[in-house]
């Protein structure tokens, strides 16, 4: 197993991305502590790693919140690996001239604030020995024919921080890596009225003329987590199936 051995805390594993690669750590064989608002939807992805063999625990924890961070960050520890994918309650489908202040910056906070608060929780409890800080989203091209407010401005303040903490933990063996995928559809809420529009989209925009499923997703960040991908740090891993282009 890829991870065996490993304890792996996921920020907003009842979501779908969340959940795809908590369980994809449990298959793997890592200790999953699943964290975020929704106990139900939180204990339903435990209940999926533990009838699959694996270990899960389960915390009701806001992740915008440093006290309540940092007191779960001590009573799991110690920490092997950190994945954020907290919702970044970002607003769509308003052009960027036309929202309010709060809706536009919403997502840039939220997402700033959390990985800043979880990473540096996890790396206060880290083995000497190193350890793996995963984000999702990152950098890409503005996103035409919709708007997205301020989430791809989100993106990129997440990729800047990946770049700076990955110079400055080198040295203590922890690894910084953005995965991104270019959207999943799987992701969106099948009564979203403008799902099929929006898949048909994102495939087209990929070169093998499919994109990139939740479990393709898990597969990608357990591997990515794992020691067999000890030489990657300060960088993205293109999940794409073509859309993003480096």
């Amino acid at each position: 197993m890829l991870l065996e051995g490993k304890r792996a805390v996921v920020y907003g594993g009842g979501g779908s991305i969340g959940g795809a690669v908590a369980r994809a750590f449990g298959r793997e064989g890592a200790h999953v502590f699943l964290a975020g608002r929704t106990r139900a939807k939180l204990d339903a992805v435990a209940d999926d790693i533990r009838a699959a063999g694996g270990t899960a625990d389960t915390a009701v924890v806001d992740a915008l919140d440093a006290a309540a961070v940092d007191a779960h960050a001590a009573a799991i520890a110690p920490i092997d690996i950190s994945f954020n994918v907290i919702s970044q309650g970002d607003v769509q489908g308003t052009p960027m001239a036309e929202m309010a202040l709060a809706d536009f910056e919403r997502p840039i906070v939220t997402t700033v604030r959390t990985h800043f608060l979880t990473w540096r929780a996890a790396v206060r409890h880290m083995p000497e020995t190193g350890g793996v800080l995963l984000a999702f989203g990152g950098s890409g091209p503005p996103v035409r024919g919709y708007s997205i407010g301020g989430l791809q401005v989100a993106f990129e303040a997440l990729e800047q921080m990946r770049r700076q903490l990955s110079t400055e933990l080198g040295d203590r063996g922890v690894r910084v890596v953005t995965l991104r995928t270019g959207g999943v559809p799987e992701s969106i809420d099948a009564t979203f009225e403008g799902r099929d529009r929006i898949e048909r989209s994102l495939t087209e925009m990929t070169l093998l003329g499919r994109t990139a499923t939740l479990a393709d997703v898990g597969d990608v960040a357990a591997f990515v987590a794992s020691d067999r991908a000890r030489t990657m740090t300060a960088a993205t891993v293109n999940v794409s199936a073509g859309a993003l282009i480096d």
